[in-house]
């Protein structure tokens, strides 16, 4: 696919354990000062010209780290990019001065039309090329590697002729890109799929993952749904120990996006994966 200079490695400040960042929170997390390392901002809550949300943004923002994450920026669409906004985003990211910006590997619509779901990709050549050209596109424009997350998907192509974890692992190759390893999007597919889930983050190369998210499911007849709506699963906290083992320390965040609980519960959740995180650096100390 040729050579191209790769943008430069993310200097990622983020560090433990975090939170979706969540507007029946934003006074709590004033208020209490919480037990929470950073917070992840869903881009498009924040591309807008003021008001309430981006007040809170920036007096969070003063006191922690944060990311943003976004789901509009339908990478594998066959539309052309959004530059507007992208620019918007960009715009954004000098405001807040996020640590890392991500989105989702996955297509959301064409034709100028959003489905408003994150829809999955045949992994084979031709969509290789289209997403590296794309990626390097949007990290022209953005001036930082793009941290692109694994999706939850419920079906398969027949035309793949990769791998999801070979797949990922050639495109951070080509492009310089990072992964934001979603935990339970791994073992949410390899339930569902009958793949392993610690053959997939073994496939990952080492230097490629920037982030973890980590966030329960739902069981649906034999099916597992990625709801985040549950509580973490012992499993997928037991996968994110694999993945601490094979990437080292990298941030963890939590998400919760329906029947979302107090503050002070999320917390309590959060202890579990920062108390890996610690047994984790101590192992890897002595």
């Amino acid at each position: 696919m040729g050579t191209r200079r790769m943008p430069a490695p993310i200097e990622n400040p983020l560090s433990g354990v975090g939170v979706g960042l969540r507007p029946t929170h934003y006074q709590a997390i004033l208020d209490n000062a919480p037990r929470i390392d950073w917070f992840e901002a869903l881009t498009e809550n924040y591309l807008v010209g003021g008001g309430q949300p981006l007040y809170y943004l920036d007096a969070i923002a003063e006191r922690y780290p944060i990311a943003l994450h976004g789901v509009s920026l339908s990478i594998g669409s066959t539309d052309p990019l959004n530059r507007v906004y992208l620019h918007e985003l960009k715009t954004l990211a000098a405001r807040c001065r996020p640590a890392l910006i991500s989105d989702h590997l996955c297509w959301t619509g064409i034709d100028g039309m959003n489905t408003h779901d994150l829809l999955p990709l045949p992994y084979h050549e031709e969509t290789l090329k289209h997403l590296t050209r794309r990626i390097r596109q949007v990290q022209d424009i953005l001036d930082r590697p793009l941290v692109l997350e694994n999706i939850s998907r419920y079906v398969s192509f027949s035309a793949s002729t990769f791998s999801e974890w070979g797949f990922l692992a050639t495109l951070t190759r080509e492009t310089g890109c990072r992964l934001l390893l979603d935990i339970n999007n791994i073992y949410v597919n390899a339930h569902n799929f009958g793949f392993s889930a610690t053959d997939f983050i073994d496939g990952i190369p080492v230097d490629a993952v920037a982030q973890f998210h980590i966030a329960g499911h739902s069981v649906q007849q034999a099916l597992l749904i990625d709801t985040h709506d549950q509580p973490v699963s012992p499993p997928v906290f037991n996968l994110l120990t694999h993945a601490l083992a094979r990437f080292g320390a990298q941030p963890i965040l939590l998400e919760r996006d329906d029947s979302i609980p107090p503050l002070d519960e999320l917390v309590g959740e959060l202890d579990t994966a920062r108390q890996l995180l610690a047994a984790h650096q101590s192992n890897t100390s002595e």
